[in-house]
Formats: C-alpha cells, structure tokens, sequence
C-alpha cells in the first residue's frame, strides 16, 4: 500500500511516499480503506520531533481519517499512521458518518472540532456575554471557535488573522469585529495557537479576571515567559491545552461530536474546508499549511 513515512526529523523535505504493508489489525481493532486523512498542525510536530523521540523512526504521520470498513460502514476514527491508503483502528473509535457528509467536513468536527469545544467549554469555560478573541480564526479549530463561541453564548467574538482574506472569512462565520492589539476593551477569552509576540500582546489586553487558553505554537519562535507578578497585576490567568489530555475524560468525545454534528446538520456551524492534495503530495500540504496558504481542513486523499 502507498503510505507517507519520514526517517529523519525536520521540515516537509523529510516527508516521502513509500511501499508498506498492510497492517494486520489486533484483537478489538479493523482494517479501513482510507476515503481522506485529515492535516494537522501536531502532524508538523511529529515531523520536525517535537512530538516523538528518535528511537519511533521511521514513522508514517497521521491520526484521523474517515474510511471504509470490509463490511461497507463509512466512518470517522482516530488513528496512528494515518496518511495510508490502509490503517488499523480500533473499533471502539469508530463513528458512523452519513454519506451526504463530506470527508472534510467530518474530519474538520474530530480533531479541530472537538479541541475548539473543549476549549471553549473545558479549558476557558466560557460564560454568556462574554468578549471571546480567536487567534487564526480562519484555520481548522479558530473557524470552529469562532462559530462555536458565537452559539456557547459569547457577547462579542473578535477574530485575529493573518490576511485581510481571512479576517473577511472569519468575519463571514460570524465574528462581531477583527482584534487589534491593545484592545479598547478587554477580553474575557483568548483562544492562542500562535504564540510569541501575539501571545505577549493578547496577555495585555486580558479584562480583569480574564482568561487566555495557550494550545500551539505556531510561530514556532517560543513563548514569552509569564511572570506571577504580572499575572497578579492584570487579575488574569493563563492557561494550557492539549486535546490528548482532555480525550481521558469520560464522555469527552461522543457527547461533544453528537452536539457538533447536530450543530451542522441544523445548518448552525458550518466546517471550513481547506485544500485536498493526493496522498502522495503530502510535502506540499505540510509546505502550504506551515506558510499560512491554507485556510479551513486540510486532508489527504489516497
């Protein structure tokens, strides 16, 4: 089967397809044939060894795809080594999809779906009326964030971008305004996968009390270091997240899909798809998604 795998850590260079075999599923698990994997930044984490140790190598990046199972059922699951025309799953991960539901759509509700969710209800635990500013509100989470904020209950939703393009796009989901930093008012939220001066920035326009929900790096220029006493100073808090840490508690995915597919179905939240690249063109999609080109899911197709 064509598979995407790199030795070595770095940049998309390191990305090549090659031959594997299929893999041979174990007790509790099923073989899918692989309709879409989806992109995702902590696949660029992966790659450049942010995520993995040495000793993993060679490794096929990848952990969502919506598939076909032998018997015909079309489903949405989480996965290790999913940029494969074949993965192994386990079955209790497995969510049904209707075929009316695009790949994308439903890739973009697992992973971005459910840490733009939890993020808002677990991590920064929104409350109505709000003022909620999502960074990259025109990426794969921020997208959702901004729609999801909207719908939680938030009184203002401010959108951060890094073209006019894509403030016009977050402004079309529904943000009340774009953010510029120092905001005449505070915010209650921030939602931050940049990092760096953003990060710096968006801390000093937190209203008292205020909260900001650190979940990437993408600047990939390190995080300004948080001094107590300037916490104190402000009143407010900063936070972090990582969806692996919230998928261990109980009822954390299948109770946030169903409110998110009901959310789409009603036609109240709307995933951004981005690109789609074949399979074997999976440098490209790292290249585009790091050099800020993309907007909404990006997925590979076998």
């Amino acid at each position: 089967m064509l598979a995407i795998q790199f030795d070595r850590f770095g940049g998309p260079e390191v990305l090549r397809p090659v031959e594997l075999p299929a893999p041979v599923p174990a007790d509790g698990e099923v073989l899918l044939t692989v309709e879409a994997a989806g992109v995702n930044f902590a696949d660029t984490h992966q790659v450049d060894g942010s995520y993995l140790a040495a000793d993993a190598l060679p490794f096929v990046p990848g952990s969502e795809v919506v598939g076909r199972t032998p018997e015909g059922r079309r489903v949405l699951a989480r996965v290790s080594r999913g940029y494969a025309e074949l993965v192994a799953a386990k079955e209790s991960s497995l969510v049904d999809l209707p075929e009316e539901l695009g790949a994308a759509e439903a890739l973009a509700l697992m992973m971005q779906g459910l840490t733009a969710w939890h993020l808002l209800r677990t991590a920064a635990r929104v409350r109505p009326g709000e003022t909620v500013v999502v960074h990259a509100a025109a990426g794969g989470v921020g997208s959702l964030a901004v729609q999801l904020a909207k719908e939680f209950g938030a009184g203002r939703v401010l959108a951060q971008a890094s073209t006019p393009d894509k403030e016009r796009l977050a402004l079309e989901l529904g943000a009340d305004g774009v953010a510029a930093y120092p905001l005449e008012r505070g915010a209650d939220v921030v939602l931050d996968a940049v990092g760096g001066e953003l990060f710096d920035r968006a801390l000093e326009s937190l209203a008292p009390f205020g909260r900001l929900v650190t979940y990437g790096n993408a600047a990939r220029n390190g995080f300004t270091p948080v001094d107590p006493a300037r916490l104190g100073r402000l009143s407010a808090s900063v936070t972090g997240f990582w969806l692996r840490a919230a998928l261990a508690a109980p009822d954390a995915v299948a109770g946030p899909l169903k409110e998110l597919f009901g959310l789409v179905a009603s036609g109240r939240l709307k995933p951004v798809t981005g690109p789609s690249y074949p399979l074997a063109d999976a440098r490209r999609a790292h290249e585009d998604l790091l050099a800020r080109r993309t907007v909404g899911k990006v997925v590979l197709r076998p």
